[in-house]
């Protein structure tokens, strides 16, 4: 199931709180202790720098898919996203040099070894509004990982999850699965919270796998039938054919999808009314639309509030699509409003090349 680790950091004692989610993330992912203390380093340092130049903040643990694998069960790493509403970081280059510290208290590391450690690591920092770091660790570590494959050329994807407060599993989910020259994203929010939330949300990811080479409504169809022995579950999948240039969506029930691109701005994709594994419609509706080099689809679970703001930066389109979506749910809240619900966002975005190590 969905199990979420979301550690508040606004003092030191949480620090350690933070350490143990990723130890025991990786654990639940089933990573060997070199890369289990790896992760546990890049947690320890992000939460260090929440309290010391920050004001505190959050971090969040999920299990995710490796984002460039093609396979239908790829391997699970560890994401650890870190959240602040803190002041910036004013020389960001400067910040992820490895040893790079400005309080005389540091570990000594910095951002730089989270780079160096990590398999993957980004970070976006705003001036006023706050940064949002994330970082994966998988089985292997990244100098045995960068010999043998980069990673595939093609869209990017990412998403972060955050729970109901105290809650150990969310009841949404994230999945995706390349295969074919197409990219199939998908955003469940199963009916309530908790366990058998996060089963019926978990449920869809496992569909998705099954029937990835389905039309997008035959994807729903199929789906409704996997998820009849659970509570049901709001449903939105997205496909890119990057050879067409063209995006497919397709939603049932209350899950959000914005669309950005440069010449028309944000607009909504709208899902049909719903219940996947309760209440199908007799017909649901298939969006086609064009795909170019600077689209961004945004999918949201409703813990997002109704009237939050898609992102007006452009360098941020640019940045891990987890680090995407990790601003937005930064800026959809407030450091003094906590999420009153379970709550997601995953991002797919263009191929940019070499994006941020």
């Amino acid at each position: 199931m969905s199990r979420v680790w979301d550690v508040p950091v606004h003092d030191s004692t949480r620090v350690r709180d933070v350490r143990v989610a990723a130890e025991a993330a990786c654990a639940a992912a089933g990573l060997e202790s070199p890369r289990a203390a790896a992760a546990a380093l890049v947690a320890t340092e992000l939460a260090t720098n929440l309290l010391k130049h920050a004001g505190g903040g959050r971090v969040v643990v999920n299990l995710v898919p490796d984002p460039d694998a093609v396979s239908q069960d790829p391997e699970r790493h560890v994401q650890i996203a870190s959240l602040d509403h803190g002041p910036g970081i004013a020389d960001v280059a400067a910040a992820l040099r490895d040893g790079y510290s400005t309080a005389p208290s540091s570990l000594g590391a910095g951002l730089g070894t989270c780079v160096r450690t990590a398999d993957r690591f980004d970070l976006h920092s705003h001036r006023d509004r706050g940064t949002v770091a994330v970082a994966r660790v998988g089985p292997t570590a990244p100098t045995t990982r960068a010999r043998t494959r980069s990673a595939p050329p093609g869209p990017r994807v990412g998403g972060v999850n955050i729970p109901l407060p105290h809650a150990e599993h969310s009841g949404d989910a994230i999945g995706w699965v390349r295969a074919a020259g197409h990219l199939t994203l998908l955003l469940a929010d199963g009916l309530g919270h908790g366990a058998k939330a996060a089963w019926a949300s978990d449920a869809a990811v496992t569909a998705l796998r099954r029937t990835a080479h389905l039309p997008l409504d035959e994807v729903l169809r199929q789906m409704h039938r996997a998820l009849r022995p659970t509570r049901g579950a709001a449903v939105a999948v997205a496909r890119l054919d990057t050879e067409a240039g063209e995006l497919h969506f397709a939603g049932v029930g209350n899950v959000g999808a914005r669309l950005h691109t440069r010449d028309d701005g944000w607009r909504s994709l709208i899902s049909h009314p719903g219940i996947v594994g309760a209440h199908f419609p007799a017909r649901v509706p298939l969006n086609r639309l064009p795909w170019t080099p600077d689209s961004l689809l945004i999918l949201h679970s409703d813990g997002l509030p109704s009237r939050w703001t898609p992102p007006c930066a452009p360098e941020l389109f640019a940045h891990d699509p987890a680090v995407v979506a990790a601003a937005v749910l930064r800026d959809a809240g407030s450091a003094a409003r906590t999420v009153r619900d379970d709550t997601s966002v995953a991002v797919l975005a263009p191929d940019r090349g070499n994006e941020p190590r």
